[in-house]
């Protein structure tokens, strides 16, 4: 399974020879329970958020990562296990980004949010986390 996570301190990545595209995140969001959220997850210049699926995960102090969702357009998107109806994905091409949609905002929310690229047609080796 091809995959690729974003450059974060926290995450070493190691990959093959290929030519690897960047995932950039925004540090930080910062909003009041009950608004949305909305986490852009920027493709860098050569690859194209259009053939690629993104996966979302969140993460909070001392567990694992918990799949939260993957998006590659509207008829091809999926839910994790027990993972609410406001977190969504979708996509601005304009931006060549992959967005994480989480309406009304909940404390239970703050965590660490990484997003991921999935592309069948490519291949890469030996990734560790």
């Amino acid at each position: 399974l091809p995959w690729i996570l974003p450059q974060h301190p926290r995450v070493s990545v190691f990959a093959g020879s290929l030519s690897q595209p960047v995932l950039t995140q925004p540090p930080s969001l910062s909003a009041s329970p009950g608004a949305s959220g909305r986490l852009t997850c920027t493709l860098s210049t050569g690859f194209s958020v259009h053939s690629n699926t993104i996966c979302w995960y969140q993460q909070k102090p001392g567990s694992p990562p918990w799949y939260l969702l993957r998006y590659n357009s509207d008829s091809d998107k999926n839910h994790g296990s027990g993972v609410p109806s406001r977190f969504s994905g979708s996509k601005d091409a304009s931006a060549n980004a992959g967005i994480l949609h989480i309406s009304g905002l909940q404390p239970e929310d703050e965590a660490d949010y990484y997003c991921m690229i999935w592309n069948s047609d490519v291949s890469y080796s030996d990734t560790h986390i």
